[in-house]
């Protein structure tokens, strides 16, 4: 198996704070009720969600294991079904880790592990190269603003006989879940015959 050397993508820190914004709106959280949960001042909560101070990466892992998606709502879990029935090459991960949470019958039928498998592992490890570039280059590309274009990626490719990416292309959309958490649409586009996309 070919891996990532890190297992987790690497989210800009301030993006966070902008993540965090969103989910307190959604769930009504004030700020000393987030400044609770992640053991800081409320005035710390303020400024990273201004983008006036970074987390530490102490304190942007807290963050993350707080921003994970989790598909909870009716909502949330009609497009889990929705994905899971597309005709497409499709699947659906948290957009901060790339924990799978859902993937099409023929998104899983190019992979040499079963998708149940899958489910909430984190894909990053099976990125190429040009994958994790493109990743690098979200914040300039306006991923993390709160309308978020969708993109058109290059793969690249991977040497993963249980994830195998090939060269061609995929479309990302970003998507915002019931609870303000996000979640990234990965959809094949262009590929050659013998192209996958793993992520």
């Amino acid at each position: 198996m070919a891996a990532s050397s890190s297992l987790a993508a690497p989210a800009p820190p301030h993006a966070l704070g902008r993540s965090l914004r969103v989910w307190r709106a959604a769930r009504r959280v004030k700020q000393a009720h987030a400044a609770e949960l992640l053991g800081v001042s409320q005035t710390t909560i303020s400024r990273w969600e201004s983008g006036a101070l970074e987390p530490s990466p102490r304190e942007a892992a807290r963050l993350a294991d707080l921003l994970v998606a989790r598909p909870e709502s009716d909502a949330d879990r009609a497009l889990l079904d929705l994905v899971e029935s597309s005709t497409q090459a499709a699947h659906l991960v948290c957009d901060l880790s790339h924990r799978l949470l859902a993937a099409s019958s023929s998104r899983a039928a190019e992979w040499g592990l079963p998708a149940r498998e899958l489910i909430d592992v984190s894909l990053w490890r099976y990125a190429s190269p040009a994958i994790q570039a493109a990743e690098a280059g979200l914040e300039a590309a306006g991923w993390y603003e709160p309308v978020a274009p969708s993109l058109t990626v290059e793969t690249g490719a991977n040497d993963s006989n249980e994830v195998p990416i090939r060269p061609g292309r995929m479309s990302w959309t970003r998507l915002r879940l019931a609870d303000g958490r996000f979640a990234r649409l990965v959809r094949a586009q262009g590929l050659s015959p013998s192209g996958r996309n793993g992520l």
